[in-house]
């Protein structure tokens, strides 16, 4: 008889998300983790790090606008030590909470390479010895790690990573990122209120290319005010180092030679699964350039092995649907009953200034799918609490089925895009219409209450513009 219900090799958000659930529903559990922590990318080195910069960076730019606000500021000064400090200090205590968790929902963990060994079966390899462990389900959370271009390898030092990144001793100058995806659009956004001359280079035509068309429009015509340079359509040739920092070479949308300096190179063109050393070979887990094909409960091919977060094909890698793949994995572990995963239900969150919120289809993919589209919009320069934070720029658009009033999509661009979000994922995952939203009543005077004027604007009864 198996020694444990389920194991599970990973315990980044997924992972440590899937081994509370398993324990509450009465699954022993067992945990691997490379680490000597727990939490994985997202904790450490990704999601909350990066959002702890970017809370300090909007905090900088009201008090750098503070004469606004009526504050008399002067000689502000920025202590990078301490903004690195108290960024460790928010990742250990949630690294410290989730080990208060285990033990709360009796998870053990241990710490090594985990490895498939075959069905019932995985070793964990530490210090060059390898123990097994036996447990009836498998679960494997590996993650994703950032990847690089042809010829330009990160040193962590000039050309950097979403890792290197964060332990930066002090703010650049200038720097140039390549992507202009949600990693890319974060960080040149937080260094850019550092002070920082910033350069985005994205291949594709437009910037975070996977949001609806006029998302991407504001947010270039947001970052060019802000004095960020953007090269679309751009072609990343060649890094060479030098005593300054680096010069980058790439091709324009006009396919135009050019070369741009800069003290910093960071590269965010996308993430691949680690896949690689986890003993799938062993099974009869099917892989498509190196992401894993999974069923409706997240279970491969091979019974009793089931695969989670970035390295699952088919889903995005966020750190949220990572956590629901999980739940969904253990409590068809545990036999219970469970919906499956719904790809247009999982929400996007990008954290730069403006903040990007959307969720659903965007207009021209309804378009696509054949839907008689209609459409509503409505700019938060008409929402009077926009207006008290200072922050009215953007809109919320609303992508809806003429033909019965389902919404089909919300995309949120401006003032707490991320928070007031959650009405559009409520919305959509209950298959709300225009009309069962336009009888909701939103308190004012709040940032929320633009979703209202958002929905009612596709029927032409928008009240405040």
């Amino acid at each position: 008889m198996a020694k444990y219900d389920v194991a599970i090799i990973g315990s980044g958000p997924g992972g440590y998300v899937a081994a509370i659930r398993a324990g509450e529903l009465g699954l022993k559990t067992i945990v691997v983790e490379k680490d000597p922590f727990l939490g994985g990318t997202c904790l450490h080195v990704g999601c909350i790090p990066t959002k702890v910069l970017l809370h300090h960076a909007d905090i900088y730019d009201h008090i750098k606008n503070g004469a606004e606000l009526g504050f008399e500021i002067s000689g502000v000064k920025i202590n990078w030590a301490n903004v690195l400090a108290r960024k460790e200090k928010i990742v250990n205590k949630h690294a410290k909470g989730i080990e208060f968790l285990f033990k709360k929902n009796k998870v053990e963990w241990v710490q090594g390479w985990g490895r498939y060994e075959g069905p019932g079966k995985i070793s964990v390899e530490k210090d060059g010895k390898k123990t097994t462990i036996e447990a009836a389900n498998v679960l494997l959370v590996s993650g994703s790690e950032a990847k690089s271009l042809p010829g330009i390898e990160p040193d962590h030092k000039t050309i950097l990573t979403n890792r290197s990144i964060l332990e930066l001793p002090e703010i650049p100058k200038s720097m140039i990122v390549v992507g202009a995806g949600a990693v890319g659009v974060e960080f040149a956004s937080a260094y850019n209120s550092f002070g920082t001359q910033v350069t985005i280079l994205e291949a594709l035509p437009r910037t975070v290319p996977l949001e609806d068309e006029e998302i991407s429009a504001e947010l270039t015509k947001a970052f060019q005010k802000k004095g960020i340079q953007i090269f679309t359509g751009s072609s990343v040739e060649a890094a060479k180092k030098d005593a300054k920092g680096v010069t980058v070479a790439f091709k324009d949308k006009d396919g135009k030679s050019q070369t741009l300096p800069a003290e910093k190179l960071l590269l965010a063109v996308g993430r691949k699964p680690m896949t690689d050393g986890c003993g799938l070979e062993k099974s009869q887990a099917k892989l498509e350039r190196g992401f894993v094909q999974v069923g409706d409960y997240m279970e491969t091919a091979e019974k009793g092995l089931y695969a989670i977060g970035d390295i699952v094909l088919g889903l995005p890698q966020l750190a949220h649907a990572a956590m629901m793949e999980g739940i969904i994995a253990v409590t068809h572990i545990a036999g219970n009953p469970v919906q499956q995963i719904v790809k247009t239900r999982i929400p996007n969150a990008t954290y730069c200034e403006p903040q990007i919120g959307s969720i659903g289809l965007t207009e021209k993919q309804a378009r696509d799918a054949g839907y008689t589209v209609k459409i509503g919009k409505f700019p938060f320069v008409g929402n009077s609490k926009a207006t008290i934070l200072g922050s009215h720029n953007g809109f919320i658009k609303v992508v809806s089925d003429g033909a019965y009033g389902e919404v089909l999509g919300i995309h949120i661009i401006g003032p707490l895009a991320t928070e007031i979000l959650s009405e559009a994922a409520a919305v959509l995952n209950l298959e709300g219409t225009i009309d069962d939203m336009m009888n909701m009543i939103h308190a004012h005077p709040t940032v929320w209450e633009g979703m209202g004027d958002a929905f009612a604007s596709v029927r032409g009864l928008q009240i405040n513009v």
